[in-house]
């Protein structure tokens, strides 16, 4: 049998399950709302063309509106000023889009302070424990956040003094950026940075760091929790957009059971 006959057989007999990562996208998916006087992307829309009428009598087909980084999507180098000469979301390598993934749970410490963010020491601690995080593969950052995606409010968790939801510490992503084997990093939460990243330094240090290390993100990932810690392979699924910084993705994760 060849290795994806194998694979085949795996998944339909259920010995690998495949976990869709995904958020729904509809015109509730939360966004990412930047303070004046920056530009904000727009809500997912759908603008019906026909539906089995005069229009198309056989037929039901939309046109959509929505921007690059909506819903669960894809950042790439280009998206970043730091990664601008970097490659844009049609030409992300293939090695990347499918790759395997780590896990690492926080979602204890994310629970007790929302404004959590992750430390070296925090992902020292979880490779001595579980080996080391994955050559050319996805550190998957989970901190219960997707629990709120349901609503705007909830998901940004705003006050007068911003946003506040779990991200990764500036130390942190600059390690993570120059000093590890991976491709990308997930999270659960609208962005890859903490809602408070904008008083950091630098100023959203996952975006401005691993883009500019000509690494990814990836954001608003749901289901983390079915995952094991190891042993994951992603597939992560963008539009092939020419010149786009990012893209809606559907992204599914293989686990053996």
């Amino acid at each position: 049998m060849s290795l994806l006959d194998g694979l085949s057989e795996a998944i339909t007999s259920g010995a690998v399950e495949i976990v869709d990562l995904t958020a729904p996208l509809s015109s509730s998916t939360p966004i990412l709302q930047l303070p004046e006087p920056f530009a904000n992307t727009i809500p997912f829309r759908l603008e019906e063309i026909s539906r089995y009428d005069e229009r198309g009598p056989r037929w039901y087909w939309n046109d959509i509106h929505t921007g690059e980084h909506t819903g669960t999507h894809l950042d790439v180098p280009v998206h970043w000023v730091s990664g601008k000469d970097g490659h844009d979301v049609s030409r992300v390598p293939l090695k990347t889009l499918v790759a395997p993934a780590v896990v690492l749970d926080f979602s204890a410490r994310a629970a007790q302070d929302p404004d959590f963010l992750l430390s070296v020491d925090d992902v020292r601690a979880w490779t001595a424990e579980h080996g080391p995080l994955p050559d050319g593969g996805w550190l998957l950052y989970r901190t219960g956040w997707d629990a709120r995606s349901e609503d705007q409010g909830d998901f940004l968790n705003a006050d007068e003094t911003g946003a506040h939801s779990p991200g990764v510490s500036p130390e942190c992503a600059r390690w993570l950026a120059e000093e590890t084997p991976i491709t990308g990093l997930g999270v659960e939460t609208v962005g890859t940075d903490a809602g408070q990243a904008p008083a950091l330094e630098p100023m959203f240090p996952c975006h401005e760091l691993l883009l500019g290390a000509g690494k990814h993100g990836l954001t608003q990932l749901r289901n983390l929790a079915a995952l094991p810690p190891t042993g994951t392979l992603l597939v992560v699924s963008p539009l092939p957009i020419v010149g786009g910084s990012g893209s809606p993705a559907r992204v599914l994760a293989l686990v053996e059971r």
